[in-house]
């Protein structure tokens, strides 16, 4: 799998799960794909402040993207 292509499958995972962070007044963006193992991504709105945001993280967002390019090793949310 090419980077470019890498990137359109995470892309497709973010779509598939922002419409429930949407849903609890959050968002989340892609930041940059990593070694093609790591994804940095940046939760947003509602998401910064919640309080289980690591499990969304981990449950949800990284079981998503896994779906969809399994070579990804972790997923990190970048806090600025």
């Amino acid at each position: 799998m090419t980077t470019e292509e890498l990137k359109i499958n995470v892309e497709k995972a973010l779509d598939e799960i922002r419409p429930f962070l949407q849903s609890d007044g959050g968002d989340i963006s892609l930041l940059g794909i990593e070694d093609g193992k790591l994804v940095k991504v940046q939760l947003q709105g509602a998401c910064v402040g919640c309080t289980v945001n690591q499990m969304t993280l981990k449950s949800g967002v990284e079981m998503t993207i896994k779906k969809y390019a399994p070579q990804i090793e972790q997923v990190l949310n970048v806090v600025v």
